[in-house]
């Protein structure tokens, strides 16, 4: 077997364990820690191909990957906030992006946020199509040895596949003939078609990604090592490097040389040596390297675009400084309200707290969140061979990340406003995107670090881990909790608190929910009440499975268990599910 058989086949090993992992571990809901073990089962997987066939792709960055993939995949299993699940899903599928890079000739550790996206694209495409080739060209089927264990396996295989259809044709007479045989049967094969069909199609579809996605990362970089040893070696093997060898020779003095101009040694010195000499040799490399550059997604730049698309001084002048006067324009207005406080917005006549803060809240953080992919598309369309242009964008970007943090200010301003003592409580549309703002924040130190200092390789590694670092303080912070423990410590300085909202948010929040039901008034405290025993009942009807296990829901079980008396002075689970539905459709109304 060739060096692509014996990886293909090897791909499709491991691609059919992660079916079977995606099979019995994502396929009961919700998810928790069936989603770490699974990625466990990929990432083992995905290092054992590696390490045989690609050893020189497992670098400190490729394993430092792996770790964030199980972190983020563990986090399923830590925290039930939906919100923070998206997050995570987003982590591991930017990190398989990641990894895909290499087969793109493309360093993790240097690459843009463009390669990202080419990542992205390339292994989503690998994953869906890619199979086809691993199976109908990579592997090559009648190479394969069939001695020993193989030969009967096979044997085996077509013995199933002709008997298949005579067992299911004469065990159907026998059925129809005898009322006690069907019977017998049924009690033996009690399995529905429907979840026959489901097992198999998620066992096929994680099968089919994860061979897609493992063959784009590993053929053709298993295959390179190979195939230069081989024509090399087939090349010493057929013809010896006989201009090396007569040279030697000619320098001992054992015989004089002709090369290929028909000169001896010391005439073609001495030519060499001559002011105006020229060599063929130089003349024919310089000629090479005069010719198109073959592609390379590491070497993208904007040469490849026509120059009315790239942008000059004037350009760069004209874009940054219009926007940076906008800005400018917007900053002037906010600087008295961002130093005034809440004094200054409440003296201001036709002016309302809710008017200011709800409005520019979301504006604000749509603002900060477009600056970042502005610049970097405006350093990116500079022109190479023009510098000053590049001193320009750093002048100008410098002024505009500085007005942009005045602006990020106000909006966080706007947001404690929002959410202060005499504000609206926190929501979860509001605390993530202060979040995101917080690694908005961090970036654009980076870039300014990175881009505007002339290092713009190191920029999209960077902003990418701290990604990671936000995302999972953020974990540690456990959102929901802290989101119920604010509009909690309002209520008790006398603001309006919301029961329906604050109930259905996920476990991780009961614990604060349930201390808080003393301190709450009559109405809040029966809707909360109700809200609580339909968890209970929901969490009963859908049964303990360890696949979807996690701290906050196993908390929230045992607390709801240990304080089930409410469900019965309630009246059952079906009169606490019909209030629920009537708390939450008066608050739709």
């Amino acid at each position: 077997m060739n060096a692509r058989t014996k990886t293909g086949l090897q791909i499709l090993q491991v691609a059919l364990i992660i079916g079977v992992a995606g099979d019995i571990f994502l396929r009961v809901a919700p998810w928790g820690l069936g989603v770490t073990l699974f990625n466990v089962v990929f990432v083992a997987g995905m290092l054992t191909v590696l390490y045989r066939r690609a050893p020189e792709q497992l670098t400190w960055q490729t394993l430092g990957l792996f770790a964030a993939q199980v972190f983020f995949a563990s986090m399923f299993a830590w925290r039930d906030s939906i919100e923070l699940r998206i997050a995570d899903g987003l982590a591991i599928l930017t990190i398989l992006s990641v990894l895909f890079l290499p087969k793109l000739k493309v360093s993790t550790s240097t690459a843009g946020v463009f390669h990202y996206g080419a990542g992205f694209v390339g292994s989503a495409l690998n994953a869906i199509g890619a199979p086809f080739v691993l199976l109908f060209d990579d592997v090559r089927w009648g190479d394969i040895p069939r001695s020993g264990w193989r030969k009967h396996a096979f044997s085996t295989f077509r013995g199933v596949a002709i008997a298949t259809p005579l067992i299911l044709i004469f065990g159907g007479l026998f059925v129809a003939a005898d009322a006690v045989y069907a019977g017998w049967v049924q009690r033996i094969f009690n399995v529905r078609p429907e979840i026959v069909f489901t097992h198999v199609l998620l066992f096929g579809v994680f099968s089919w990604l994860s061979a897609g996605y493992l063959r784009g990362v590993l053929i053709s970089s298993s295959e390179a090592p190979e195939s230069t040893f081989e024509a090399t070696k087939a090349s010493d093997t057929a013809k010896p490097d006989e201009s090396r060898f007569d040279r030697v020779k000619a320098e001992s003095g054992e015989y004089p040389v002709t090369l290929p101009d028909d000169r001896n040694v010391v005439e073609h010195i001495n030519v060499s040596d001559a002011p105006n000499a020229t060599s063929d040799e130089p003349q024919t490399e310089e000629k090479k390297s005069d010719g198109p550059r073959p592609w390379s997604w590491a070497d993208l730049d904007n040469s490849l675009m026509p120059q009315a698309f790239t942008l000059g001084t004037v350009e760069i002048g004209v874009i940054l400084g219009l926007m940076n006067l906008l800005f400018l324009s917007f900053v002037i207005v906010q600087v008295p309200y961002l130093f005034g406080g809440m004094e200054l917005v409440q003296s201001t006549p036709d002016f309302k707290l809710a008017e200011y803060a709800r409005r520019g809240f979301g504006e604000l953080v749509t603002v900060a969140g477009l600056v970042l992919p502005i610049l970097l598309a405006s350093h990116w369309l500079i022109r190479k061979e023009n510098p000053l242009a590049g001193k320009l964008f750093r002048v100008f970007a410098g002024i505009q990340i500085m007005l942009l943090f005045v602006i990020m200010a106000s909006a966080v301003q706007r947001l404690v406003l929002l959410t202060g003592d005499l504000g609206y409580g926190m929501t979860t549309i509001r605390l993530y995107p202060l979040i995101f703002m917080t690694w908005l924040a961090i970036v654009f130190v980076w870039f300014g670090l990175t881009v505007l200092r002339g290092a713009r390789q190191h920029f999209a590694w960077g902003a990418l881990w701290s990604a990671f670092l936000i995302l999972g303080a953020t974990h540690v912070l456990n959102p929901d909790a802290f989101i119920v423990k604010t509009n909690i410590a309002l209520m008790q300085h006398g603001r309006e608190f919301d029961p329906v909202y604050n109930s259905r948010l996920s476990d991780a929040a009961l614990p604060a929910l349930f201390e808080a039901i003393p301190d709450m008034n009559d109405r809040d405290r029966e809707t909360v009440i109700y809200s609580l025993a339909n968890r209970y009942c929901t969490i009963r009807e859908e049964g303990h499975d360890l696949r979807s296990w996690s701290p906050a829901r196993s908390t929230a079980f045992s607390m709801l268990e240990s304080n089930r008396a409410f469900i019965d002075t309630l009246g059952g689970c079906e009169e606490s599910n019909l209030y629920y539905y009537r708390s939450n459709h008066r608050d739709m109304d």
